[in-house]
């Protein structure tokens, strides 16, 4: 032991009461965003270099877009990779940050990347306040010739808006005199009402491309047309105009090895190399950044029949990631004992103690993963004689440790305004319980897509009660008003078309007295043995959570039978009230849980 380390009693404790290493090593979106995992620059550095230097060719003008495709084996870290960017981008400012990990709906993949893209401005930029908050003060400063900084203005603003109350509409008309290209002035109005901290939730939602209630946009002066009327991606290239005149944009795709095709038949990373073939043609400034196994470009990109066309867009410059080096795990390691030990105030005789150096070395020459080293240490944690500590809590198996992760990283906001990933997490909770009797109903098999194809209806559950076949179809709607409302309605009930004997509306709000045909269809669904069940956050949660556990379970290294098993232990589904109430005999009763968004 040299001097100036801590006494081995007291490091002995803080190691037989902690393992540092104990916690999921699977890079989540909050992750990205928020806190990042102990970041080594050295691993992988030849990649975020790169990216860095596309970022600085697209700045000064040199180019500009560039797409860079990284390609790595499970546990490389390109999600850590992703997150390195962001967080150094967050740190130094020089780019706006997209980054795109759910795919609920790839046949709506573009009406998916506009609600991205508004997601993603909405965190935290360079100066302290939301991306989308940088972009209204550049905007708002280029029409008063003044050099306010974005966090000044969003603190002076509620005073300003208070004195002024038409100065969003004033600004909105400086700033269309003088960007002649963009020909939808309530776009600029949008953004700039997120300059109001009040007003900024409404905005982002309008923005991301759904309906606000009817009150909130008549105070705002934003026009509420139906969600489905919307050109989504004419919407998106204009809001990328606009930030292109401001700054360069880095926009990443994530974990696009997932299961699902469109309707066509093309993949995830098909799909998504398509929109970013797309994306490369409209930016005027930007990197665009694919991130997937080395056989997914392989077998898919390069598959595709304007593979060519593809390849040469986000596939322009490709970066391979790499198996770490020994420098690498003794840096990897010592980083997350190092954050170990400085918050116990304490200082270790060697930077890896109480592991070896020799002992990491060999590991070294498998050549490992990050994850594979850090699941390794996790497993190993313990004292230099060889006593070794419990890697797992006790009672907490893998799948609750992995569903507890998850469940923390639910930004509730976000997903309960997002339908297909509402309906997508109740699927996969209703197909867990085929087989079953749930609320009187033996559910017999779970059909989606709905046929006829059709926008509103995500799921039939098909089934028996007391001898008889129910037919159950599924329609979550949580849209403000506007044609969405009325016409899921409309479909919900049209019994004969879809072939059903029951309708389930979820739905977490209220629906407006003044929506005449709404109601009406409403009335209609009651009519014919339909219901209305209340949405609730603490019911969906589970379903999400679950659901992304089983999505990233090679992450988690989990297999689908330690899922299942999960799920029925823990009573997670057949217990989940909102399956049950949407399986559950109607009643006549219009629910009056129901949370009204202007309350």
């Amino acid at each position: 032991m040299t001097n100036s380390s801590s006494p081995l009693e007291e490091l002995h404790n803080a190691i037989k009461k902690e393992n540092p290493f104990n916690k999921e090593l699977v890079v989540t979106k909050q992750n990205v965003w928020k806190e990042a995992f102990p970041d080594v620059g050295s691993i992988n550095a030849h990649a975020s270099d790169a990216v860095f230097d596309a970022v600085e060719q697209v700045r000064t003008g040199q180019r500009q877009v560039i797409g860079i495709t990284i390609k790595a084996e499970k546990g490389l870290g390109k999600s850590h990779l992703l997150s390195r960017v962001r967080h150094q981008l967050q740190a130094e400012g020089g780019a706006w940050f997209v980054y795109m990990t759910d795919y609920n709906d790839l046949n709506r993949i573009k009406p998916e990347f506009l609600k991205t893209l508004a997601l993603s401005l909405k965190e935290v930029g360079s100066q302290g306040v939301t991306q989308w908050q940088e972009l209204a003060t550049a905007l708002a400063n280029e029409t008063m010739k003044k050099p306010y900084k974005s966090q000044q203005l969003v603190n002076v603003f509620p005073n300003v808006l208070a004195k002024n109350p038409k100065v969003i509409g004033q600004l909105t008309d400086k700033v269309v005199e003088i960007k002649t290209d963009i020909d939808n002035p309530d776009l600029i109005r949008g953004i700039l009402w997120t300059l109001s901290k009040q007003h900024a939730p409404y905005a982002i939602n309008w923005l991301s491309g759904k309906s606000l209630s009817q009150k909130k946009a008549d105070e705002m002066e934003l026009p509420n047309d139906s969600e489905d009327d919307k050109d989504h991606f004419d919407i998106t290239c204009q809001i990328l105009d606009l930030i292109s005149d401001y700054n360069p944009l880095v926009v990443c795709f994530d974990q696009l090895d997932g299961p699902g095709c469109d309707d066509s038949g093309f993949t995830r990373a098909q799909v998504i190399a398509s929109l970013g073939t797309d994306l490369y043609n409209s930016l005027k400034r930007g990197v665009l950044l694919t991130a997937m196994f080395p056989e997914i470009w392989t077998h898919q990109i390069r598959a595709l029949e304007l593979n060519d066309a593809v390849v040469d867009r986000i596939g322009e410059r490709v970066v391979e990631l790499n198996y770490l080096n020994y420098d690498q795990i003794i840096d990897l390691v010592s980083r997350w004992l190092e954050k170990f030990y400085d918050e116990k105030k304490l200082t270790p005789p060697q930077r890896v103690y109480p592991f070896t150096e020799e002992t990491l070395k060999e590991l070294g020459k498998q050549r490992p993963t990050a994850r594979r080293v850090l699941k390794w240490c996790q497993t190993n944690w313990g004292l230099p004689n060889g006593q070794q500590i419990s890697s797992h809590r006790p009672g907490i198996n893998p799948v609750s440790s992995a569903y507890n992760n998850e469940i923390k990283n639910i930004d509730n906001e976000e997903y309960m305004e997002d339908d297909s990933q509402l309906t997508n997490a109740i699927k996969f909770g209703l197909n867990q319980l085929i087989g079953q009797i749930v609320a009187g109903v033996t559910i017999e098999k779970i059909e989606a897509p709905v046929k006829p194809k059709n926008k509103y209806l995500g799921v039939k559950i098909v089934g028996k009660q007391e001898g008889n076949t129910v037919k159950i179809g599924l329609a979550v709607i949580q849209a403000s008003v506007g044609n969405r409302v009325t016409s899921g309605l409309y479909h919900l009930g049209d019994y004969k078309k879809y072939d059903l004997n029951r309708g389930c509306l979820v739905r977490s709000k209220p629906i407006s007295p003044n929506a005449k045909k709404a109601q009406e269809y409403l009335k209609n669904l009651k009519a014919q043995a339909g219901k209305w069940v209340v949405l609730k956050t603490e019911e969906v949660k589970p379903l999400i959570a679950i659901r992304a556990v089983y999505e990233s379970r090679e992450d988690y290294e989990l297999s689908e039978e330690q899922i299942k098993d999960f799920i029925a232990n823990t009573k997670l589904a057949i217990d989940n009230r909102l399956l049950r109430e949407i399986l559950s005999a109607p009643s006549e009763e219009i629910p009056e849980e129901a949370v009204d968004e202007e309350a």
